[in-house]
């Protein structure tokens, strides 16, 4: 079992070999220090978020420790709904990406929830091909959000798209947007 450290509003593994391993695994995380990483063998320690964190732990790959007590799912998934707006409905899509074997990382950077790689081909080997916003059925998006996300998204050669997660059934549908120019 993997040790990591809550420390703030991020988990920290501390032990290199380990790092590499989740690292190498499916892109987990990012380096201490190393923006992209030109392959598995790096000298860092792990910066984990915390949905990732949770994920890994409710798969029994990490045990997560704030104070030198082992944190239990009730509270992390605690910790994660007071830093996350719309955790559940965005881990949901996480854990659907995950299972279908998508690498997924945060897409901060692109305005969005997610950037999406395809398996075996994480940050450093090519860029994501999809960005994707997580949203509920009841939510609305104006057609100025729809445009002003897809030109971003064009602009940086990736598709957008909107992943409606359904927490009542389980269930996410995925809509993707092309642009074609006339």
């Amino acid at each position: 079992m993997i040790l990591a450290e809550l420390i703030e509003n991020r988990i920290i593994v501390w032990n290199i070999k380990d790092s590499r391993s989740l690292y190498k695994e499916a892109y987990y995380g990012k380096p201490l220090g190393i923006p992209k990483p030109k392959d598995f063998y790096f000298n860092a320690p792990l910066i984990l978020d915390l949905l990732e964190s949770y994920y890994l732990l409710i798969k029994g790959k990490i045990k997560v420790l704030k104070d030198g007590k082992e944190l239990k799912e009730e509270e992390m998934l605690k910790i994660c709904e007071k830093e996350y707006v719309n955790f559940r409905e965005k881990f949901l899509v996480y854990t659907k990406l995950k299972e279908k074997g998508f690498i997924v990382t945060a897409g901060i950077k692109f305005g969005s929830d997610f950037a999406v790689y395809h398996k075996d081909k994480g940050p450093g080997k090519e860029h994501a091909p999809y960005l994707v916003k997580v949203m509920k059925p009841s939510e609305k998006i104006d057609t100025l959000e729809i445009v002003l996300a897809g030109r971003l998204a064009t602009t940086v050669r990736k598709q957008f798209t909107i992943a409606v997660a359904d927490i009542k059934s389980n269930s996410v549908d995925f809509i993707g947007f092309d642009w074609w120019r006339a």
